[in-house]
Formats: C-alpha cells, structure tokens, sequence
C-alpha cells in the first residue's frame, strides 16, 4: 500500500568502428555493446586512445602553447600536439582559458572558492590568484552556463575581459566587464547586455554579442534568440551591427581587421570571415557532422578550435587546418572506484508485508535495512544498471524491481536477503516501467508504463503482459489489489480530465468503469476482508474567494468514501444500536496476515454505485487514503499557494472506526508506505526515517537503519548508464514518434565514442546534451549529477556599488528597495540605518577597510550574520557614524526593481498618468505575484503596457490572458459610490499594448501568442524565442542526474504547431539599439506607449455617465 573530418590526421582510432557495427554486434543490447566496447579499449587500444584524448575544452592558443580545459582542470601543450602539462588541480572546475597578449599569464573562470570568479595564473604554472570577488550567481543550470566567463584581454595585457551578471536581474541582461590583472573593482564596458566579445587590433571597437545562448542545447535553432554580430565602437557609444542571419554566429574573434566567427548558417557550425565594411561572408571550413565549438584566436592569426572532441588548429594566414594529437595523462581521480553512504540519494522505499524492514532504491542499487537494529542486505550493487521502483512479495521473500541491466527496462524479481541473482520476469519491451506492485497472493504483480497503461503479469512470468487499463492523460500510479489478488482496483482519466475508478479482473482479462464520471474519483484502496474499496473524491464544493477580484478557486473539496463491493456489505458507519459491529470493528482481526489465502470476494456489480458510504471526515485538501488495521489513514495539506510554502507541512491523519474519531499524528511526517498487514507506517522526518506502529497514532516510533546503505561507484560504468537512460528517456517520451525525422539510434552510435573520454560528470552533460542537441527543439536539458563541486562561500550584500576614492571605497551608489516587501529589501535604506550614497566605509565589524583590499572578500561572511559598518561623510574619517545593517545574499532584485520603476515612470510621465505598466518577469511564482500586484491598481487606467520582455516562462500565461481578456458587459451604480463598478468585476476598459523581444521565452512565448489570438492589442518589439514544447520530469538519473525531455507540443486550434523553432513576431518591430539604450532611452517601450495614447486618443475608453433617476409613479 504506498501513500567530417577524422580530427587526428590519418590517425585510426579503434572506437570509429563502431559506427558502423558488424553484424554480430549490431544485433547486441546497447549495454552489451558499451561494455564490449570499454573491454576492447582495455585490451586492443589502450596506446592509440592514450594517445589521441578527447573531449578537451575551450581551448586557447599562444604561439607554440595550447591551453584547455579536460576533466574540469586546466592544460597545456604544444601546438604540435603531444603530451600534455597539468596546470591546475581542484574539486572545482577550471574553465575558458586565455593567454595574456604577451603569453606570461593565462585567465581563467574557476570554482576554488565554491563559485565562478576570475583568476590569473603564469603561463608556466603556479598559484592561481583571484581577482573577482563579488558573489557569482548560481549556481547556474548548464543551459545558462557560467557566471563571470573569461573572454580574453584587453590589448595592452593590463585588463581580463568577463562576462558577468553582478550588476543585472537576468542572464539576459547581464554583461561584459574587465578587470586589472592585479585585481580591484570590476569596470563595466558601456554596451548594454551583451554575450560573447572581443576587442580589435587597438582596443577602440569591441566585436560582439548582444545575445548569450552559447550553452543551450538547441541545433539549428533559428528563432529570435539566435544571435547575431555586432560591432560597437567604445569611444563614440554606437554599435552597427555586422553579420545578419535567421541562424547562429558566435564566438566572436578579431585578426587584422577582419571579423571571424563560427555559424551554423549551412547546419552545422563552421568558421566564417566577415568584412565589417562590406559585410561580406566567407565560409572557411566545411564540417557537415561534427561542429566547431569554442573557437578562439591567437594574436598571431590562428583560431583553436574544438572538433568531435578534439582541437584542431585553422589558420588564417594561408587557410590551413590540421588537427592535433594529444594525450593528457589525467590520474582519472573522478574515474576511480569509490565506496560512499547514499543514505542521502534514496530515491523509494517500501515497508516490508509486516514492518520490520524497509526496502531502499538509492544510487540505482537496492538496500534492504533493518528497522530498529539488524544487518543491511544490499541485494543489487552494480554501476551499471539503475535499478528502482521496488515492491516486496507478500511473505517477504522476494523483491520486485523494474531495472535497465539488459539496455531496456524490464521487471525482475531477486531474492530479499541479496542471497541470489534476479531473474528477468519480461522481456522485448521498449518502454518506461513504474510501480510495480505484488499481489496480496504473490501470483501476479501489476505495474505501469509510460504510455499510462496499467499491466499484469504472473509473477512466474507466463503469459506475458495483459493490459489492465490505459489512461489517456498521464504515467498513472494510482492502482491497488483486493486482498485475495482477484481484482485491481485503479483510476482513470476522463477526456473531461476528472478521474474515474475502474475494476480489472484478473480470472476474466477485463476491465470495467465503476464510478459515474461525474465526479473525480481516484486512490483506491482494498479493505482487509474484501467487501469495501476506499477511495477520495472530490464531489463537494464550497470555494475559495479571491480578495482580489469576484473569482473561486475549487479548494478544500475532497472527501473521503467507501463502496460496498457486495450487496452485504456492513455500513461501517451505522448507528451504534445496529447489529454489525462495523468494519474492522472485531479487536482481534489481523487484516488477514494469516497463512490461509483471503477469501475471494464476488463484487455485485448491480447498484454497485448506489452503495457509497461518506466517512464522516470533513471535507479538506487530502492528497491520499489507504485502509488500514483499525480505520483509514489520510493526508491533510494545507491549500496550494503559488510561490509561498504552506502555513503546515502535510499531516498524517487516521479515522478510526472502533470510536469515529479522527487523531492527528505528529507534525513534520512525511507518509512514505503503509504495511502489508495495515498495521505499520514508514513515515520520514527530515532525513531521519522512522516506523510507527499505526495503533499508537505516531508515538514511540522506531527508526530505521540506514547508515548500512553504502554503495561502490564505478563513475565510468554510472556515465555509461546515464548515457543510455537519457537516450531511452527522449525514445520514449519525445513528443513526436518521428524524432523530428532524426536516425535517434544512429546519433547514440555517432556520440557514444566520447564516452569513453568523459574524464568529470560535467563532460558527460555536455556529450548527452550534444546529443540531444541534434533534435532541434526547445527545452531539451540535462543537468546536474554527483559533480563533487566545493561549497560555495556566502557573502553579506549591501545593497550598494562602491568606487575607490582616496585608497578608500566610497558608496557610489545605493539600490533603492522596497522594505516594506521582504524579497525588495535594501540593506542600507531600512529605517534606522544612518548610511548615505557618498559616504566613505571606514571599517568592517571594527576592522578598518582600505582600497586595496577587495570588500567583498571581506563580506565573506557566515549567512544571517549582522554587520557593522564605520563610515563618515569625509575621507579624513572625521565624525564617523556606526551603523548594524542585516546584509542581503543576492541584488538581482534590486536590480530589478529598479529598472521595473524606471519604466513605470516614464510611462507615468509620458502620459499624464493615463496609461499604466506592468513587467511580468516569468510565467511562474514571481510572474503572477508581479501581474497581481501592478494590474489591479492600474484597472482604470486608459490604457496598459504589458511588458513580458526577459520573461523567463512558466505555465500561468493563461490566467493573466483571461484578466486582460476580460471586458464590461454591464455596468452597476450605487448612490454613494462615485465610480461604476463593472461586470464582470475588475474588468479592464482601456487599450493594451504588450512588449517582447528574443528573450520572451516558453510560456513567455505563449503569452504574446495568445495577447494577439484574443485580438487584446498590438505586439511590439522582437521576435520571441520559439520554444514551446513544453517538459516534464521522470525522476533522477542513477547519480542524482536531471533530464527534462520536450513532451507536449503547442498547437493552433487548426490544429498546426506553431510558435516552435520561430517564435512570435512582433505586429510592430521595434529594436532596442545600443545608442538609444546608452543614451538613456527606450525605443520598445516608446513605441508602445505611442501606440497605446493613439489608440485612446482615437477612442476613448470612457463608461458612460451615470443614468437619471427613473420616476415610477403610475
């Protein structure tokens, strides 16, 4: 019960074989033929694989000396190739190395300190030295890459160029920065936002982006985020730009005069040249499978590049290309076999039949812990093979398991004590398996797929897989066994997207829907003896009202009933006088946990529904139900709130039928599973896991050992792994059958080679999403895994920008906040602290402070942690003030808050305050706390600017569609009330306008679609991103590891996609150029509210005046 080129110069390398396999090993599990594979390396190939290493990264070039990042650490090496010099050494990872003009140094982005900063290093070797201190944002998902990426230097060598996010809400308003190489404030270049970039010959001009996606997972993309060239001049402010195409260039570079970058215009990434005269485009090399990554530029004409792993060399001057031959003698430290503890990485647990172990999935093995005290029986230990979704046989015996050992998910069955091997129960299925569930007999077990089909299966394997049911609308979990193993009761979902019960027979191989369907009925669950299947249903309704407008929310409706199976079915709830004692209502029953089989029960199926018995439990927000030893266990949550957690976490509750009373277990309970018997809980308390006897209502719990839940990784067997469950993963859940046309088993052969030369768990991110990446669609993402990255150090933000005068730091500048709003508050501006823009800061917590330390390596402080600053008005330190400010630990909403009011007030000004602004900066949590918080104050303004401009996307863009969609149908009076009131309530009258441009994104796509669908005013802006094939998420990957595959695709009602791949183009282009923004300007937004004031000047959005008083006399 559950609650092109060859890359190394004619060299042969022994794994391109396998791209074309013979045909004995084509017909092999894909896992036989990784492991045949890493087997053949071992013993044929270890001298030409050592001697030609791949997956190096962001490579850099000075005369004979190459840099580049493998295995997370910095690298060098001839420009002839060869053995390489380790340079670096670090848990964290070492990346975007760049040679300093003169080639004595090399900067580079790195995680010493937990997070990305700038640091410096001599070319030869040395101690790194930090030069950026200000808290990088992250960490970041891999999409978004790095905060404070290295680009290079400025020409003279005194100064390291980074990108950066210090001074922005967003990523896609960050922008470049550089440094001195001995360190100080960071200087901000004058362009606006910007991605990547590079200087010319002299300095003046910078070569860049205004876009950064250069880690997204995306080929071919062609929507409005691809990005394109520009050319800005630093002295004069303006920037024209330089290449134009519906495609990718990045990866700017500058050699004598000429622009060259990398474009995947012909569909693959290439290096082009571009002449910033006559904008004239030549292609220089011609990869038609693999693409050039990371190219980079010497200050001798040569570009580096990345190519299927390897570095290749391009150089301009005679239009050479060649390949380099390098062996990086790395000790494979993240190679290495390891034993650790998982009892942080459980991913299910299931209570054995009577309560005495727990059955534990964690690090894709299986643990069977003792409850109290006892031995853990670890019954799988492989790397290579994720093995989850678990269930015991009901004698305890045996485990069930869904596992990929064979290269596809089938069931297993092993015995409990580890004692033996699994024995395959299916075979032949290509599909995702979840639950699988022992009936209460141990003949069959039922498990689900991730098509929604229900399945049954003989537990001895015979017969194969029968369908018990298939729901149409989602993977289904909700399925339970009659305790005699002759019925599975589950739900269904409707195409009214309500929930419907249905009861599966074993004997007769059918199914059949018991509830009406008008309703939602769902969680069913078996009484011991067979004659009531409880379930919720959300069949009473007494809504919640917004404070906000005349709108309900369906909350609190779910009760909990019973179903009398048979025409003799007890009422449990029959007054007290009634003969029958009630269900379970005999002390001495022990729900059936004897050696007899239960009887079976024959369901009369004739006015089955008109026996539903309510139990007298009140209606509430109950998430799940099971029958247990003495009564009915459910949990209670508090109403959803979107973006704050509830006021209590989930409570375990039990009605009991022996008095009808209802009593409340401990707070802080996570329901976990529920014994066979009906007569334990496993329940969790943070990560402390605990089992209760139910009778004692959550007192005197016994914990469950788990400290026995050790694990020996083989990494390189775990990546292999991976690898094949995120292939399988997009297999199975991609939104199309077709692939987008793509061969999907010939893209695994073509990136599995690299495999083998994933030396960090971050290369092994970016091999899948290389793969991935071929399937041109959105939100194709992986992230994260056991990185074994360091911990990030807190530091204690004001809430101000500060600039070195006098050898001092002097408050340049105070973010104004909003304090009266906890995620708004500024530091400096609270009430009682007498700090001011211009003060010098004397001293940090009584230590005094001089300009040639960095302030925030000294902020660098323990979280929640109070400081004291000592500043004066004068630099003398004259009549110092003493102030205790509560830091912060992020700006970006400073940041944002100020740029959101700046717009407001322009257009507040230039309209006379007739026309109203809202930024909604995603389509989640903060979008709709934004939309709620600025429309309905402006509700009577003439007109509105919706700004979706940067949104990040979400899921809510249909409920702020239908507030602004909303328009008066009649009007009310009242005679003391001097405005009119509108029906339907808060209705908007005036004109609208919304703003995007390329990084409105995913919901924030969908949003101006829909604006312009509802025919609600005109777009302004940019062509929007294009991606809107929406994610889900189907659990962890063996080492913890996230992948999000692109399900749902967005159709017209004509029934065409749309919006994917392109994005939404503007009614009226408008863009944001850099001399206008530098300038203190807005185009976009000025377009939209000439737009609007046109429109309300041409039609006045007024309601008329007040009716006279009728006289009704006769």
């Amino acid at each position: 019960m559950t609650l092109g080129s060859d890359g190394c110069d004619g060299k042969v390398i022994l794994f391109q074989s396998f791209r074309d396999p013979p045909s004995g090993l084509s017909s092999m599990p894909n896992r036989l033929q990784s492991a045949l594979f890493l087997l053949l390396i071992g013993l044929f190939g270890a001298t030409q694989v050592a001697a030609d290493t791949r997956l190096l990264r962001f490579p850099h070039l000075h005369d004979s000396q190459v840099v580049f990042s493998y295995g997370g650490d910095l690298w060098t090496v001839s420009d002839q190739g060869g053995v390489a010099s380790r340079l670096t050494s670090h848990p964290g990872k070492e990346l975007f190395p760049r040679f300093s003009p003169d080639g004595r140094y090399i900067a580079f982005t790195g995680q010493y300190g937990g997070d990305e900063q700038v640091y410096l290093i001599p070319a030869g070797g040395g101690e790194p030295v930090q030069l950026t201190w200000y808290p990088a944002t992250g960490p970041l998902p891999a999409r978004w890459g790095y905060d404070n990426q290295v680009y290079g230097w400025t020409p003279d060598g005194e100064r390291v160029l980074f990108r950066s996010q210090r001074d922005a809400w967003g990523s896609s308003t960050a922008t470049l920065y550089t440094v001195s190489r001995t360190g100080g404030l960071p200087e901000a270049l004058p362009v606006p936002v910007s991605g990547a970039g590079t200087f010319n010959d002299d300095g003046s001009k910078l070569f860049y982006s205004p876009l950064f996606r250069d880690f997204r997972t995306w080929k071919r993309y062609q929507g409005g985020w691809a990005q394109s060239l520009w050319l800005f001049d630093l002295e004069a402010g303006d920037a024209r730009q330089i290449t134009d195409h519906p495609r990718t260039d990045r990866d700017p570079m500058w050699i004598d005069g000429f622009g060259y970058f990398v474009s995947d215009r012909d569909g693959t990434l290439n290096l082009y040249r571009v002449d910033p005269e006559s904008l004239e485009v030549t292609q220089l090399t011609f990869q038609d499978t693999w693409d050039v990554r990371w190219a980079s530029a010497s200050t001798d004409g040569r570009i580096i590049y990345e190519l299927d792993g390897r570095l290749r060399i391009f150089d301009t001057r005679d239009n050479s290309d060649r390949g380099l031959s390098i062996r990086v003698p790395d000790d494979g430290v993240n190679r290495r076999e390891r034993t650790i503890a998982v009892a942080d990485q459980i991913t299910g647990a299931r209570l054995s039949p009577t309560g005495q172990r727990v059955l534990f999935s964690a690090r894709g093995n299986l643990f069977n812990a003792p409850v109290d005290e006892g031995v853990t029986r670890v019954i799988t230990h492989r790397s290579s093979a994720h093995d989850r979704e678990m269930d015991w046989s009901p004698d305890g015996r045996s485990v069930v398991f869904v596992s990929d050992v064979s290269g596809e998910e089938e069931l297993y069955i092993a015995p409990a004590d580890g004692s033996g091997q699994p024995r395959q129960l299916t075979d032949g299925n290509q599909t995702r398996f979840y639950q699988p569930r022992f009936s209460p007999t141990g003949d069959h077990v039922a498990v689900s797929d991730k098509d929604g089909r229900i399945l049954v299966i003989r537990s001895d394997g015979r017969g194969g897989l029968r369908e018990a049911g298939r729901d149409p609308g989602w993977r289904n979990r909700d399925y339970a066994w009659s305790p005699a193993g002759d019925w599975l009761a589950f739900s269904q979902t409707r195409e009214s997207g309500l929930r419907a019960l249905h009861l599966y027979s074993v004997a007769d191989n059918s199914s059949r829907q018991i509830s009406e369907g008008l309703f939602s009925e769902y969680r069913p669950s078996f009484s011991a003896d067979g004659q009531h299947l409880f379930f919720l249903g959300d069949r009473e309704f007494a809504p919640q009202i917004s404070q906000r407008e005349w709108n309900f929310a369906a909350n609190r409706m779910t009760g909990i009933f019973a179903l009398g199976l048979t025409r003799s079915a007890p009422n449990p709830f029959a007054p007290r006088d009634a003969e029958e004692p009630g269900l379970n209502g005999d002390k001495d029953n022990d729900n059936g946990n004897d050696s007899d089989r239960p009887e079976r029960v024959e369901i009369d199926f004739d006015g089955l529904w008109d026996r539903v018995i309510r139990l007298p439990v009140d209606n509430t927000n109950i998430s799940s139900a099971v029958a247990v030893h003495g009564g009915v266990l459910y949990v209670e949550s508090d109403p959803f709130f979107y973006g704050r957690g509830p006021e209590r976490q989930p409570r375990i509750r039990m009605f009991r039928f022996e008095d009808r009373e209802t009593v409340e277990f401990p707070d802080g309970l996570q329901a976990l599973d529920v014994s066979a018997d009906g007569r334990r809980l496993l329940a969790r308390q943070g990560s402390n896991w605990q089992v209760f006897d139910i009778a004692r209502e959550g007192r005197d719990p016994e914990s469950v050992v788990t400290a026995g839940l050790r694990a020996t990784i083989d990494p390189v067997a775990e990546w292999a792994t991976a690898f094949d469950e995120v292939w399988r993963r997009f297999r199975d859940h991609f939104y199309v059958e077709n692939m987008h046309g793509y061969d999907w088993e010939g893209l695994r052969e073509q990136y599995r080679p690299w495999l083998e030369h994933v030396a960090h768990r971050s290369d092994l991110n970016y091999l899948m999403g290389e793969m991935i990446a071929e399937l041109n669609v959105s939100h194709a993402y992986v992230s994260g895994g056991d990185e074994g990255l360091p911990e990030r150090h807190p530091v204690a933000l004001l809430g101000a920008r500060f600039e070195i005068d006098r050898d001092l730091y002097r408050i340049s500048k105070i973010l104004r906040g909003q304090n009266d709003e906890p995620r708004y508050r500024s530091p400096l501006t609270e009430v009682g602290v007498d700090v001011r823009g211009g003060d010098y800061i004397l001293a940090i917590n009584g230590r005094a402070l001089s300009g040639s330390e960095n302030i925030y390596r000294r902020l660098q402080l323990p979280p929640g942690q109070a400081v004291t600053l000592t500043v004066s008005d004068r630099a003398d330190g004259r009549n110092p003030r003493t102030a205790t400010v509560r830091p912060i630990d992020n700006e970006s909403a400073l940041h944002y808050l100020a740029w959101v009011r700046d717009n407001h007030r322009r257009v507040t000004e230039a309209t006379d305050g007739r026309v109203g602004y809202l930024h909604v900066p995603d389509m989640g949590p903060d979008g709709i706390r934004e939309f709620i918080k600025w429309f309905y104050g402006q509700l009577r303004k003439d007109g509105l600017v919706i700004d979706v401009r940067s949104n990040g996307g979400g899921n809510v863009s249909q409920m702020l569609i239908e507030r602004l969609a909303r328009r008066p149908m009649s009007l009310g009076y009242s005679r003391t009330m001097p405005y009119v009131s509108t029906y339907p309530s808060q209705a908007f009258n005036g004109h609208l306008a919304a703003l995007l441009d390329e990084n409105s994104a995913s919901d924030g796509d969908i949003f101006p679609w829909q604006f312009r669908n509802a025919g609600l005013g005109p777009l302004i802006g940019k062509r929007s991103w294009g991606g809107v094939v929406g994610i889900t998420n189907h659990g962890p990957l063996i080492d913890g590891g996230a992948v999000n595959v692109p399900e749902f695709g967005f159709a017209s009602v004509d029934g065409e996609f749309v919006v994917e791949g392109e994005g939404v183009v503007p009614d009226i282009e408008v863009a944001n150029d850099p001399a206008s923004v530098i300038a203190g300007r807005d185009p976009q937004l000025e377009r939209a509210i000439e737009e609007v004031m046109g429109k309300i000047e041409a039609d006045p959005p007024r309601f008329p005046e007040r009716p006279e008083a009728p006289v009704k006399l006769d």
